[in-house]
């Protein structure tokens, strides 16, 4: 049995060697080439692209493919890093350039559109991030963490997040993080064999996603038979972090003899540390000011919209000019440290050529620990005087008396867990027909155990200290932030951080528990023979999902110290604090660079932990009397800062699917060009049981400790809440591919996709939470009868694959998208409550989720690659343009906006050098502003949900190796050279949300391959 692979895998070798020759062959004649214009003469024509061992789809290949290594450049055992080898007609190409060209040999057999990032060789991945891989293929771009600048997620042709599924070798994944997408920061890259991104479907593997499906190959022993070794090592520093921090992974692979047996196993340390600075509006609501507001009135100003109230009779105080104001604004310091650990362990039993048995886990855990130094400054639009409103009715300019200063601290920490176990059964029935049986179980873990997520420290000054602060905005969001001045304990500027003056204020506690379930089995047959392929099969899914919130707002014991203490005249706080709780100070002087604006002095450095502990030692308040206690508040604190389950907040989702599907793919000609025609089609049958813990406030009151603040004292009883919904969508899907010559390909494919909504929109339950600001009351609910968006996709595009290593595409897509989910804002009461601070019904901003309208999207994807024949030069260049139907309309203030997010233009370029053991990259990226959102950090406005947009960006990557020898290596990386700053805005350009400038980093390393 061994002596027949052995004879088929050197008969598939010597074809490919022999066609590689005679492709290098064509190419050793350039003169006769370039003169006749032609890249091929009348009686040498350029082969057709090799057929890899592991195609895209991991789940097409008999179990005899899957015992064959990856490619030829490994079957032929060529491990001299970025060159041409060979000995004879055996003429391979590895390193960077064989990466590219089995990516292309990957894109020109699949019956779809496809595209794919492969290793350069075992344990050598081009990026140090998926992401950062994925944004140099057309149609994608990133996003990016803005308190560590790591690509966490991606965007294809303008649908990003839960839009876009990702698999783990063909498998769902499980994550905690309350969405359906995954956070690309938290996948190991060092050991990843291949990135395929479907951007039309394949029945067999999954239809759950409008933008495109990205399956994440792992390495097995059988890619690499024999023993295999391969370790990294490198040590990175961020530029204003100073700290240098440690990298390093080791994979372990081997078959036996009898090549009947094999063990993989790999693990990864990975430490990022950043620090970022920041400055932020946390909202831009939407409002109506009162004409005594605006700058040159003069006289008393009542604003109000209370028809019955006496100040409305005059015309000054009615609340009828719309416009916009930030709710809060400051700046932060933001320490992250990013530690995670990736292990994959993988057995594979092939007895024989007909069975091959794989069994593998993967395990990753994230740490992020984040220490955050911030001052913060509030508004109330009713308080607003001297307002300067501009064309667009964005408040520019004005004054708020009584404005009390927050310094903050705060110690976040999250870990996200994940394990993934499964067990893939291949089995060659005959020698057409191969059966597959796959099956695997996953749980993901968000802040498991006893963790505290966030622990928050907010001290400052207030009341009698206020003072009559002044606001402006001084530019466009790209390149400015807005200055405060008049800042200071009672306007005193010099007194800014006197901390004589300064007293405790809120204490704020709080931790997302998630976990998710996933169990999901699949079954299919593929039957092959000459030309035909017939696919047919099913899958199983069940993804429960539990979350719970608990925090020091539930029991309202973040008020426990507020007030500020004595200097301000509060009722309640303590000060001055101890001088050892304060541990030095930020500079805000120059704080982001390039951008124009003004910020007070400094930021206080100080543990919160340290100022909880403080204010624990004080003593329990229900047992003596603590001076500074918030008695008129506070019920129950016994001293310590203990969190509370938030009712509203817990929801457990379980859904089931189940699949059928059926495929057909067969080539033939018409009229003499090979023709390919795949067709298929999926049926999804959901079911979903949703179940929440309901509770309404019986009453508001105000703070006596914050003029700013309101608490809800009683709710109604807890009750359980339960929700069944079930839908059903058949799903076709059809590719044909024509190639009208040796090298041109043309291409149409049309499928209908769907989107299920994200799981924290279907709690069944209105949620209204404590810690209400005044004139910002507001709450969520949910919607647990949301349908999935569903899509009517269409592609056609051209490839002329022109020379070896090269080719140029066009790509035209359109997809209609229906079930539009509508996040939108409505203004109403709850439960009859009284706003203490008005006399009248309390209006709260609530966001809640239907199924809307339909909207079309369409684009084009250019691509480019050329190499320079043997000279080693070569570049990528990509570029998309899209648009929709429905854009964003500034001007609609209505509660039902809509508008398809994520939309932007992008264009990428990628120039190397790869010969001789040497290799360089330079990478650019660039991706136009674009809507993210609907919803900001404070959305309580009366226009609806507003929106928060991402400014343009462009980004400077270098990379660099080189072999010393053929087995050991030593690399380079300069990420954001040109030190790039990720800014956003509200629904005008001047309404700065945040700009965060994370700066640069370098890593220098080493890498050993046996």
């Amino acid at each position: 049995m061994r002596a027949r692979t052995g004879a088929r895998s050197f008969r598939r070798i010597h074809v490919l060697a022999c066609a590689t020759s005679l492709a290098t062959f064509a190419w050793a004649a350039p003169a006769l080439a370039q003169d006749q214009g032609n890249l091929q003469n009348s009686t040498t024509s350029q082969p057709a692209a090799p057929q890899p061992a592991v195609p895209a789809t991991a789940n097409t290949t008999s179990a005899a493919e899957a015992g064959q290594p990856q490619d030829a450049a490994t079957a032929q055992d060529v491990s001299q890093g970025n060159s041409a080898q060979g000995t004879g007609d055996d003429i391979v190409v590895v390193g960077l350039r064989g990466s590219l060209q089995r990516n292309l040999d990957l894109k020109r057999t699949s019956s779809g559109v496809v595209d794919v990032i492969s290793a350069e060789d075992i344990g050598k991945f081009p990026d140090s991030n998926v992401a950062a891989s994925l944004q140099r293929l057309p149609g994608v771009s990133i996003q990016r963490s803005g308190s560590r600048g790591e690509p966490t997620g991606i965007t294809v042709r303008g649908f990003g997040g839960d839009f876009n599924t990702t698999l783990y070798d063909g498998r769902r994944i499980s994550t905690a993080t309350g969405g359906r997408q995954i956070d690309f920061s938290t996948v190991g890259v060092d050991f990843i064999g291949q990135l395929s991104v479907l951007k039309t479907p394949d029945v067999s593997l999954a239809s759950s996603s409008i933008g495109a499906t990205v399956n994440i190959a792992f390495p097995n022993p059988f890619d690499h038979p024999g023993f295999r070794v391969a370790a990294t090592g490198s040590g990175s520093i961020q530029d204003r972090s100073g700290r240098i921090v440690p990298t390093g992974g080791l994979l372990v692979s081997s078959t036996n003899a009898d090549e009947t047996f094999g063990v993989l196993a790999d693990v990864i340390y990975t430490k990022r540390d950043t620090d970022t600075n920041r400055v932020y509006v946390s909202g831009w609501p939407g409002g109506n000011f009162a004409p005594c507001q605006l700058a040159g009135s003069t006289g008393t100003c009542t604003p109000t919209s209370n028809t019955a109230s006496a100040a409305y009779a005059n015309p000054a105080n009615r609340q009828n000019l719309p416009g916009w104001f930030p709710q809060q604004y400051g700046a932060e310091q933001q320490r992250v440290e990013d530690e995670r650990v990736d292990a994959r362990i993988a057995l594979q039993y092939h007895p024989s050529d007909d069975l091959m048995l794989t069994i593998d886990n993967n395990f990753s855990r994230q740490t992020i620990t984040q220490e955050n130094y911030a001052f913060g400054v509030w508004f109330n639009q009713g308080d607003l005087r001297n307002v300067t409103l501009d064309k667009n009715g964005t408040a520019t300019d004005f004054t708020q008396t009584g404005t009390p200063t927050d310094f903050t601290s705060a110690l976040n920490k999250q870990i996200l867990q994940t394990n993934q176990t499964g067990l893939n059964v291949k089995y060659d029935a005959t020698s057409n027909l191969t059966l597959e049986g796959d099956v695997a179980y996953a749980k993901s873990w968000l802040n498991p155990g006893d963790v505290i997520g966030s622990r928050n420290g907010d001290i400052g000054y207030g009341n009698a200290l206020s003072n009559n602060l002044r606001f402006t905005v001084g530019g466009n969001s790209k390149d400015a932030f807005p200055t405060i001045s008049n800042y200071g304990p009672a306007g005193n500027a010099a007194g800014w951080a006197d901390t004589s003056l300064i007293g405790s204020h809120v204490t704020v506690n709080q931790t997302q528990h998630n976990t998710d379930e996933l169990v999901q089995f699949r079954g299919n047959a593929t039957w092959k023979q000459d030309d035909l392929t017939i696919k047919a099969g099913g899958q199983f899914y069940q993804d429960t999902f539990d979350f719970r919130n608990q925090s020091t707002f539930t029991n309202n014991f973040w008020q426990a110290y507020a007030g500020y203490g004595g200097p301000s005249r509060g009722t309640s706080g303590i000060s001055p604090l101890p001088a050892s709780l304060y541990q030095g100070s930020v500079s805000l002087n120059n704080f982001i660079p390039g951008f124009k604006g003004s910020l007070p002095p400094s930021v206080f450095v100080f543990s919160p932990v340290a100022y909880q502990n403080y204010l624990t030692s004080l003593g329990n308040p229900s047992a003596q009397n603590v001076p500074g206690f918030n008695y008129g508040n506070v019920t129950g604190f016994t001293g310590t800062f203990d969190e509370a389950v938030d009712p509203g907040s817990v929801l457990k989702v379980r859904e089931r699917t189940w699949s059928l599907y059926f495929s057909v793919n067969f080539k033939t000609e018409i009229g003499s060009l090979p023709f390919t025609f795949n067709a298929g089609v999926r049926n999804e049958v959901t079911n979903l049981v949703a179940t929440g813990q309901g509770r309404l406030p019986t009453s508001l009151v105000t703070s006596t400790a914050d003029p700013t603040l309101l608490s809800i004292p009683t709710y109604t009883p807890v009750q359980g809440v339960t929700n069944t919904s079930s839908y059903s969508y058949l799903l076709p899907s059809l590719d044909a591919k024509l190639e009208l010559t040796n090298n041109l390909i043309l291409r149409v494919d049309a499928s209908r996709t769907l989107t299920r909504p994200s799981l924290s929109l279907l709690n069944p339950v209105l949620n209204v939470g404590n810690g209400q600001r005044i004139g910002a009351l507001s709450a969520s609910g949910g919607n647990p009868n949301l349908k999935p968006y569903l899509a009517d996709n269409f592609d056609l595009g051209m490839e002329w694959y022109y020379r070896r290593n090269s080719y140029l595409a066009v790509n035209f897509f359109l997809k209609n998208v229906s079930n539009f989910i509508v996040g939108g804002v409505t203004r109403q009461g709850i439960n009859g409550l009284v706003d203490p601070t008005t006399g009248t019904a309390a209006s709260f901003a609530v966001s809640q989720q239907v199924n809307g309208p339909d909207a079309t999207v369409r684009g084009v994807e250019l691509a480019l690659q050329q190499v320079f024949g043997d000279t080693g030069f070569g570049f990528q260049a990509n570029a998309t343009f899209v648009n929709t139907n429905r854009p964003y309309d500034d001007k609609n203030i209505t509660q039902t906006g809509f508008a398809v997010t994520g939309l932007a233009n992008s264009a990428n370029f990628v120039g190397f050098y790869d010969k001789n053991g040497f290799q360089f990259r330079t990478a650019l990226n660039w991706r136009d502003k674009y809507l993210l959102q609907f919803g900001q950090n404070q959305n309580t406005g009366s226009f609806g949900s507003e929106p928060t947009f991402v400014n343009q960006s462009f980004q400077i990557d270098l990379t660099t190796s080189y072999d010393i020898t053929k087995n050991f290596s030593v690399f380079g990386e300069a990420l954001n050279v040109n030190n790039n700053q990720q800014s956003t805005h509200g629904r005008y350009s001047n309404q700065l949300l945040d700009v965060f400038d994370y700066g640069r980093r370098y890593t220098v390393g080493a890498r050993y391959r046996f």
